[in-house]
């Protein structure tokens, strides 16, 4: 089992030392990830948290982090595939992967926040379309000498794209637990990652990526099984989107439950602190590392 935490530059902390060199406290912990999240704008229920306060660029965020930091996986959780430009993304991350040292996790999906889309002029009806092209798009970037894409929004041949990933190739986690997340994992990612699902739904999941995966003649073991899973502060404060938060201030209680994701095969769980408080969020990241680590 291996444990990652989000770094809060998606609440508003207007001093962004704080934010970036709470990465090189959590390497220190041995979390063996961290993971930023993706909006644009604070509308919707970010601009009701968080109203002109900062959120951070999530790669601009990473890059920065990657530079303090030697050996913690660095993440995206998540990336909103549709809002991006996925030529423009590709060299974002093969550059972020090269100065790293090949240790950055690109967790994406399709995103569901109408105000926000509704904002960019994109189609929500086109968010599955997009998403899917733009994987295949970074994936035929990364790995090809010549590169070439042709479909009705893309169109280039044999051209040359510089850097590539360190390690030839970046992963690709998918996020989200709906019919087309699961499928779209299972066919085009390298890993699933939901979050504010119960155990008994990962499981349920996990066994359609499989089935999915016999059906393609692809090894399910390649795909790497994840979680998020919301950490708040105090016992009151339950995700309201998801209505399932992890008690921060008992970390028993975490590995208990995260135990019962391992049970279903779990590979990675990743803790997201629902704080604003740099002091807050490192005593619960402690309080994790303290007691959760070596039970697993």
């Amino acid at each position: 089992m291996k444990f990652g935490i989000t770094v809060p530059n998606n609440w508003g902390i207007e001093e962004p030392s704080e934010v970036l060199h709470i990465g090189k406290y959590y390497e220190d912990l041995e979390f063996d990830s961290l993971w930023t999240m993706d909006h644009l704008f604070n509308i919707g229920y970010i601009g009701k948290r968080l109203n002109d306060k900062p959120y951070y660029h999530p790669l601009a965020t990473l890059s920065c982090i990657s530079a303090l930091t030697t050996k913690i996986y660095l993440g995206t959780s998540i990336l909103v595939l549709p809002y991006h430009n996925p030529v423009e993304l590709a060299k974002y991350a093969a550059t972020l992967d090269q100065f790293s040292a090949g240790r950055l996790i690109l967790g994406v999906g399709v995103g569901g926040m109408v105000e926000e889309f509704e904002a960019l002029g994109i189609p929500m009806s086109q968010r599955a379309i997009l998403t899917n092209e733009s994987i295949n798009i970074m994936h035929e970037l990364w790995e090809n000498d010549l590169p070439s894409y042709n479909s009705t929004r893309w169109n280039f041949n044999n051209v040359t794209f510089s850097p590539k990933p360190y390690n030839s190739n970046i992963p690709i986690w998918v996020g989200g637990s709906s019919a087309g997340a699961i499928k779209r994992a299972a066919t085009l990612g390298d890993g699933w990652h939901p979050s504010g699902i119960t155990a008994l739904e990962f499981a349920e999941g996990k066994s359609k990526i499989e089935e999915i995966c016999t059906t393609i003649n692809r090894d399910p073991n390649e795909i790497n099984y994840s979680i998020r899973l919301d950490v708040s502060p105090d016992e009151t404060s339950a995700n309201p989107r998801h209505g399932l938060s992890l008690n921060g201030k008992d970390p028993l209680q975490i590995a208990e439950i995260v135990n019962t994701y391992q049970e279903k095969g779990l590979d990675h769980v990743i803790f997201a602190i629902s704080s604003s408080d740099i002091t807050e969020t490192k005593l619960i990241a402690e309080r994790i590392s303290a007691t959760t680590f070596d039970q697993f």
